[in-house]
């Protein structure tokens, strides 16, 4: 070969060279380019990206009831809501005032979910709790001083039992104090909650413990997107394992199902739900159901007892059944 094709052949392997040089320059400066596109996208998702646009797309996925007449119940106090889009479709003083009772324990629940990573981490109760609630006629689930109880049995017994010893206990190991564990459930104002104001953990009448039906029912739309929540809230009954002070463990009722021999509905059935009652409060309820296959969030409030005891479970099926067959209809 002569010195003309040698130098022909290198430069084109010089040439060669070049490209591949070139090419691997631009996938490395795309790949950069990606990396940092998605961080940005998870940077502006975690700062309120992703509610905006499912509250954009849910524009385009309306419940098939816009509007549905909630009144000619027991309760003053009724929101009804589709899960998915967030909409509004029954409204009877949603927005009033009320107090809100053991629907508190909702809050209280979901706080403790997030403040613990162990979920069968054991918090020994102390007797500061049960003084505490002494004279003040709370529901307890039935644990005792000095036993020790995993915080999964203990959301269990804030939720189904409305046992308030299980709310102090875990205020107490989330943040050494109700005091200041009701300082995390001030969170309420991040989740849209605009009309609340908590005082204590457990939902025991203050004054100045209040919130309306369409806050807590933005709060269990919340409380919902977690997975435990979920299966907890839909829980009929709860044992417990065997602790230091019952060692034949504890099983404990859901207020509500305790209560609904039967939980279906026109269309579907109730889920799951969280009671409330106090002489101030009146009976109330939030509770969710599944619809022809579409979720919705009821909350009831401020209803007076009546000769069945049972006021706000006889709202809910009213108002889930008239949904139905709305429903139904369209």
């Amino acid at each position: 070969m002569d010195e003309r094709s040698k130098r022909a052949q290198m430069e084109r392997k010089r040439r060669i060279r070049r490209k591949k040089q070139r090419r691997r320059v631009l996938i490395r400066a795309l790949v950069e380019v990606l990396i940092l596109a998605v961080l940005a996208f998870a940077f502006c998702w975690n700062r309120g990206l992703g509610t905006k646009i499912s509250g954009f797309f849910g524009r385009f996925d309306r419940p098939p009831v816009k509007e549905l007449d909630v009144t000619g119940v027991n309760s003053s106090n009724v929101v009804l809501m589709d899960v998915k889009s967030g909409a509004v479709i029954g409204d009877l003083n949603g927005e009033e005032q009320i107090y809100p009772a053991s629907m508190t324990k909702i809050m209280t629940a979901i706080v403790a979910l997030e403040a613990f990573s162990d979920l069968d981490h054991e918090i020994t109760l102390s007797e500061n709790i049960f003084y505490a609630l002494d004279g003040q006629d709370a529901t307890q689930a039935g644990f005792q001083p000095g036993e020790s109880v995993r915080v999964r049995d203990l959301v269990y017994g804030v939720m189904l039992p409305s046992g308030a010893e299980c709310c102090l206990a875990l205020a107490d190991e989330a943040s050494g104090s109700e005091e200041a564990f009701v300082e995390k459930i001030k969170k309420a104002k991040s989740i849209g909650m605009k009309d609340t104001h908590f005082m204590d953990c457990t939902g025991l009448h203050d004054p100045e413990h209040y919130s309306t039906a369409y806050d807590i029912a933005l709060l269990l739309k919340y409380a919902l997107h977690n997975d435990t929540f979920r299966e907890v809230a839909e829980s009929h009954f709860h044992s417990t394992p065997a602790t230091n002070v019952h060692p034949d463990g504890i099983t404990y009722y859901s207020t509500m199902f305790k209560n609904m021999s039967d939980t279906s509905v026109t269309g579907g059935e109730i889920l799951g739900g969280k009671t409330g009652y106090t002489s101030e409060a009146g009976h109330c309820l939030a509770s969710f159901a599944q619809i022809y296959d579409r979720e919705y969030i009821l909350v009831t409030a401020g209803a007076a007892a009546d000769a069945t005891g049972v006021p706000h479970i006889l709202d809910a099926k009213t108002i889930y059944n008239r949904l139905g067959e709305a429903v139904a209809k369209k």
